[in-house]
């Protein structure tokens, strides 16, 4: 799934999983040329404070494209570059979002995935800093005990073990050029010190969530100096795209998209239960300018049958 228009010239203080899910279904009415809340005819309910409706087709193989057992949702044009200028102008950030309940073994390819589709949108061979975001864990700014479980996982945090494999696979990548810099997230002074003598290529960035205004407990000031990592702050959400949100968008209720069938007995669409894998944020920023010229999201889901469209 593309989420998000091909290019955002606006910053935005939007939570990034209420901007996932805004951009998808935005997405979805766009794809079908069929505008919120003018499906009768009616005028523009926005325009009025009025609650907007969506409106989908039933056919959505009209509006997607299959790959093998893949479906893109909606069809994805690859043809046109997501950049006006050279790839030197751009610093490529891509935040990857490993979700929760998803075995560690996956992750290897789960990256090489969505590194991918970044690299064919925008049509570049390199990203300048990938930053991995790992399920179960939050850093809480007022609280030196470091890093807790987050409440909107699902299970424990990550295992010692399952972090150095998946950033195993990420200096990999960094070793074939595609990533310039790797970064983290969520992980204060103890776990830092704790994971940095497992790498082969050292994180650039620590990327924390300060609830209250750039509040950093003085340890992990320190010591990112001291380990030359630099800081910064974000507001995303973990679990970024919970399984239940991913239902109801694909699904056949009143804002879904009419992509799983509505019952198991039913025909109407694909049949399965639906389980999100990973969701990737990237922004390409105009460096002499500051200004976002291209921002998006690619989100995979795997259905727990053959992924068909129905006849």
């Amino acid at each position: 799934m593309n989420g998000g228009p091909s290019i955002i010239r606006r910053f935005t203080t939007e939570k990034s999983n209420v901007e996932l899910i805004n951009s998808l279904r935005s997405n979805f009415v766009a794809a079908q040329h069929v505008e919120p809340g003018h499906a009768n005819g009616a005028s523009d309910p926005q325009r009025h404070g009025i609650p907007q409706k969506i409106s989908y087709t039933n056919d959505y193989s009209s509006w997607t494209s299959q790959q093998d057992d893949t479906i893109y949702i909606p069809a994805i044009d690859f043809s046109q570059s997501g950049l006006s200028e050279e790839r030197d102008q751009y610093d490529i950030t891509v935040k990857l979002f490993y979700l929760p309940g998803i075995p560690a073994s996956r992750r290897c390819a789960h990256t090489r995935q969505a590194i991918d589709l970044v690299l064919k949108e925008l049509h570049v061979d390199s990203i300048d800093l990938l930053i991995a975001s790992f399920p179960g864990v939050s850093f809480d700014a007022d609280d030196e005990g470091e890093e807790e479980i987050t409440p909107e996982g699902e299970g424990q945090p990550d295992d010692f073990d399952s972090l150095v494999q998946t950033w195993r696979s990420l200096e990999d990548l960094h070793q074939k050029g595609m990533i310039s810099q790797i970064g983290l997230a969520e992980f204060g002074s103890d776990r830092l010190a704790k994971f940095l003598p497992q790498t082969k290529v050292k994180p650039s960035v620590d990327q924390i969530n300060v609830k209250d205004c750039c509040v950093v407990p003085k340890s992990l000031i320190l010591y990112a100096k001291q380990q030359n990592i630099q800081l910064l702050t974000h507001n995303d959400c973990t679990d970024i795209l919970p399984r239940g949100t991913t239902r109801e968008l694909l699904g056949p209720g009143e804002s879904g998209a009419h992509i799983l069938a509505s019952s198991p007995d039913s025909e109407d669409g694909i049949k399965g239960d639906i389980e999100p894998q990973w969701v990737v944020k990237y922004t390409a920023v105009v460096k002499d300018r500051g200004v976002i010229e291209n921002k998006g999201y690619f989100a995979l889901a795997e259905v727990g049958t053959c992924i068909k469209p129905s006849d």
